[in-house]
């Protein structure tokens, strides 16, 4: 198993399941407080990297596209001190960080993960009931019911129809976008059949964010709204894959590398992997002749270029220790 503690907070990686725990530092934001424990199954990483600087580094994971409700809503406009996914490291401890990075990357290269998009959640989003009080209002969000509580800074043309309850089968869509500059964010939630382009200070189903300390609390309710509405993907790929992807990817071991295509690999959507059953090494008890079957093709990736001797050693390391 492989942890860093920072005052950050703590990231631990136990060959399936990278587990974040929020510091309590006063860096960390209140979004970062407020959601939690994050498990990231190693299925939902397209990679992990470390920056190393003169003193401090950060330390990232990066999801796969739609593996995770809180990031389809908020698209990377999250600002650093709310990403859930990034962890500041104290000089002394550079040398922990590129161990966790080693520990990651040799997973995802040994369970094939594939690094693309993915037409469903692998994460499950905030806890419910949840109740987020910002902008011109309290949103709450209990599984079946949206509801929409207007306060004294609401304009009197939303607030004179009282408070807004939808139903969950009647929002199509959630947009989020925090405020910059002069400009307001908001919340807005889509209803069917009602498209609107009324700006969110006078609309019903929005709410409006000034820009104060609370407002990215308000991403965590349209998260909790999404990861409970079809993915955008699923009817796009009824059978789990997008159309026109090609073969899985084999993410490299090289700092700042991309992924390398590697023609006739095996998909991470395979029934029988290295293990020799569902989930791969680290899921349930290895099989010794699947392991060796594995060694052999990485033999095959290596042999014909695909894999360099320095990913070929490291996967090979890997999978004799699991002998």
């Amino acid at each position: 198993m492989a942890e860093i503690i920072q005052r950050d907070g703590t990231w631990t990686f136990d060959g399936s399941t990278v587990r974040i725990v929020p510091g309590k530092d006063k860096g960390v934001g209140l979004l970062r407080r407020t959601l939690g424990e994050i498990a990231v199954p190693l299925e939902a990483l397209a990679g992990i990297s470390f920056e190393a600087g003169r003193k401090s580094g950060r330390l990232r994971l990066r999801l796969r596209d739609g593996a995770d409700p809180l990031l389809q809503i908020t698209g990377g406009r999250l600002g650093d001190s709310s990403e859930p996914y990034c962890l500041t490291v104290e000089k002394d401890r550079f040398g922990v960080a590129e161990y966790l990075v080693d520990e990651v990357r040799n997973a995802l290269l040994l369970d094939q993960v594939d690094p693309g998009p993915i037409d469903r959640y692998l994460l499950p989003g905030p806890a419910l009931p949840i109740t987020v009080g910002a902008g011109d209002a309290t949103v709450s969000f209990d599984g079946e019911r949206i509801r929409l509580e207007w306060n004294w800074k609401t304009e009197e043309s939303k607030s004179s129809g009282g408070p807004r309850t939808l139903p969950l089968d009647d929002v199509e869509g959630v947009e989020w976008l925090p405020s910059r500059g002069l400009e307001n964010g908001y919340l807005r939630f889509l209803v069917t059949r009602m498209p609107t382009s009324t700006p969110a200070k006078h609309d019903p189903h929005a709410v409006d964010l000034y820009g104060f300390r609370k407002d990215p609390l308000m991403a965590l309710v349209g998260a909790a709204v999404v990861a409970r509405l079809p993915h955008p993907r699923a009817a796009a790929s009824p059978e789990g894959r997008l159309p026109g992807a090609g073969p899985a990817e084999i993410p490299v071991r090289a700092s700042g590398a991309g992924p390398v295509q590697a023609p006739g690999a095996a998909s991470a959507t395979d029934t029988t992997d290295a293990a020799g059953g569902p989930g791969g090494p680290g899921h349930g008890s290895d099989d010794h002749d699947a392991l060796l079957r594995r060694l052999r093709e990485l033999g095959e990736l290596h042999q014909s270029g695909i894999l360099t001797a320095e990913e070929f050693a490291t996967a090979k390391q890997a999978i004799l220790g699991r002998l």
